[in-house]
C-alpha cells in the first residue's frame, strides 16, 4: 500500500506554480476533511477544542485552512454562503 500511496504523492499537478495553479481554478475550489482534535494543532486554540473528537475542515485546493468545524452541518451551513467548487474526502 505504502507504493500507491508514493505514486499519488507524486501527482504532477502538485509541481504547478502558483500562477498555473490559478490558471486552472485553484483559488475557487475547496475539499472537506474528517479530521481528529490532535490533527488541528495550530491551526484552532486548544482550548477550543477537545482532544479525541472529531471535526471537519475545508482547505482551499493549495492547503491553506479556511474553515474548521465539529459537525457537517456547519460546514453545509459555512459552505452554502460560498462560491467554490467542492470536493468532498472520504
Amino acid at each position: 500500500m505504502q507504493q500507491s500511496r508514493d505514486i499519488h504523492s507524486d501527482h504532477p499537478l502538485r509541481h504547478l506554480t502558483e500562477a498555473q495553479f490559478m490558471a486552472l481554478g485553484g483559488n475557487a475550489v475547496v475539499y472537506v476533511k474528517h479530521v481528529k482534535a490532535d490533527s488541528l494543532a495550530g491551526l484552532v486554540p486548544e482550548d477550543e477544542i477537545e482532544s479525541g473528537d472529531d471535526y471537519h475542515i475545508v482547505v482551499s485546493a493549495d492547503g491553506s485552512p479556511l474553515m474548521v468545524a465539529d459537525s457537517e452541518e456547519a460546514v453545509t451551513d459555512w459552505l452554502s454562503g460560498q462560491n467554490f467548487g467542492i470536493v468532498a474526502l472520504h
